[in-house]
């Protein structure tokens, strides 16, 4: 199966570096390239691709709002977003956005290639520490009221929400299963009743929503 991509950067010298990677694999498919966030949303949904890699920092429509509304128009589409250091308050926004993730735009060829694929096959290519570390850092982006709890969460079981607050917290799913005693393939199953439970996209999203509801607070 081929996987589709849309490129979107402002720069004709970025676009052209990750055509060339891009068409050397057989496996992948640039679909279109886009130069602003307005050019990004109208090709998304005309292609429909697999995966968009976003760059967020450009004039008119930013990649924060192009990825909104990508997501909204097009729910099968992932973004990748691309940013120029990890601890980026635009890749913060891009993940609250309901990007699976992002990459740094000096990534190694492999890595970018890795990084499509991963979000291609519905993971997230952002591990959970780096999502909270990066949620740490720009927690006074996060609201800050202390109202009701989310009826959201009134949807899982006490396991389902021990579960999610340990992913939260940046764990992977083996050092759930060693926390909780538990076998790594029940704590996936449980993760993936949590975010159909929760219509979330994957732990990435799932991070987000647990910093952004309060069940875990920034340190």
């Amino acid at each position: 199966m081929t996987i589709g991509v849309l490129l979107v950067d402002d720069q004709p010298l970025m676009r052209v570096a990750f055509n060339l990677v891009l068409e050397s694999q057989p496996d992948l498919a640039v679909l279109g390239e886009a130069g602003d966030g307005t050019e990004a949303v109208r090709l998304a949904r005309q292609l429909r691709p697999d995966v968009v890699l976003m760059d967020v920092r450009m004039p008119g429509k930013d990649g924060i709002e192009a990825t909104e509304e990508i997501i909204a128009a097009c729910p099968d589409t992932r973004v990748l977003i691309l940013t120029t250091f990890d601890l980026d308050e635009y890749a913060f926004a891009g993940l609250r956005a309901g990007a699976s993730g992002f990459l740094i735009k000096n990534a190694l060829p492999e890595e970018l290639l890795a990084a499509i694929r991963t979000v291609a096959a519905g993971d997230a290519v952002v591990s959970p520490r780096v999502t909270r570390r990066l949620l740490e850092t720009c927690a006074h982006q996060l609201p800050t009221h202390d109202g009701p709890v989310d009826s959201r969460l009134e949807r899982l079981t006490a396991r389902e929400l021990e579960i999610l607050t340990e992913v939260a917290k940046g764990k992977s799913n083996a050092e759930i299963a060693a926390e909780l005693h538990l076998a790594e393939a029940t704590v996936k199953t449980h993760l993936s009743r949590v975010l159909v439970k929760l219509e979330l996209r994957d732990r990435v999203q799932a991070v987000v929503f647990a910093y952004e509801t309060r069940l875990i607070k920034p340190s």
